[in-house]
């Protein structure tokens, strides 16, 4: 992911994630009083913190809307919080409003056929390895890593590396 990152005409300056997939493995519990419970990595997470101090902003585009996911975000101090969203391409759109951000500055990660039209728009699109086979085929970078079991870690780090080597240098000796 390296070499794509530095042939980059420009430097990514927001990473746009998906949840069901990407920050999780996929799967939902659902309790008997309909509430949904989603386990998240704490490995991704603390890379969305570190590239936030790097000044990287993280985006959430995502399909379903849950109060687990929602409450994730603001633990991560999320910005940019889209839920519940059929059309990934008008969020995405709004949110390039919103950040003042053109889309070539943007990575987005996602795993299935409703993350495709936001995919073929960025700067740099990605895709856990585990995604649907037509993402697969149709992304810059597939991560060595599942969605849920560190696939977002995996890109923080590259991301940091590649555009503030030494914040991340300061993470890894803290």
């Amino acid at each position: 992911m390296k070499e794509i990152l530095t042939k980059l005409p420009v430097a990514i300056k927001m990473l746009i994630l998906d949840v069901d997939g990407v920050m999780t493995n996929g799967n939902i519990m659902i309790l008997p009083n309909g509430e949904e419970v989603k386990v998240f990595n704490t490995q991704d997470g603390h890379g969305i913190k570190m590239l936030q101090e790097a000044g990287i902003d993280v985006a959430i585009i995502t399909g379903r809307d849950s109060s687990a996911c929602a409450f994730r975000a603001k633990q991560l101090k999320i910005k940019y919080y889209f839920a519940g969203i059929a059309d990934k391409l008008e969020a995405f759109r709004q949110l390039l409003q919103q950040s003042n951000l053109s889309a070539r500055q943007c990575a987005y990660m996602g795993d299935d056929l409703p993350d495709l039209p936001v995919l073929k728009q960025v700067g740099l699109s990605i895709a856990p390895l585990n995604a649907h086979a037509k993402v697969l085929g149709e992304v810059d970078y597939v991560t060595r890593h599942a969605g849920g079991e560190g696939a977002v870690r995996e890109v923080c780090d590259c991301l940091i590396e590649v555009f503030n080597s030494e914040l991340l240098d300061k993470a890894y000796m803290a």
